[in-house]
């Protein structure tokens, strides 16, 4: 099997970002926090969508029902 260019990029970043750490997930963990905390960039969040034609199961829909009774 072939080595895919774009695993072997992934993989090497990681180890890149890894060492940066010194293996540390708790310390990577804070980095990325921070990281968050920072960025003011707009988040949009929509409610979920149902796909089109899509019929709730029987128990679902009892449940529903149960629910506002």
């Amino acid at each position: 099997m072939q080595d895919d260019p774009v695993v072997a990029e992934i993989r090497r970043i990681r180890e890149e970002i890894a060492a940066r750490f010194n293996y540390d997930i708790e310390a990577l963990g804070r980095y990325a926090r921070e990281l968050d905390a920072a960025d003011n960039g707009k988040v949009i969040s929509l409610p979920p969508r149902r796909p089109d034609g899509y019929v709730a199961p029987p128990d679902k829909v009892l449940g529903a029902a149960a629910q506002r009774s």
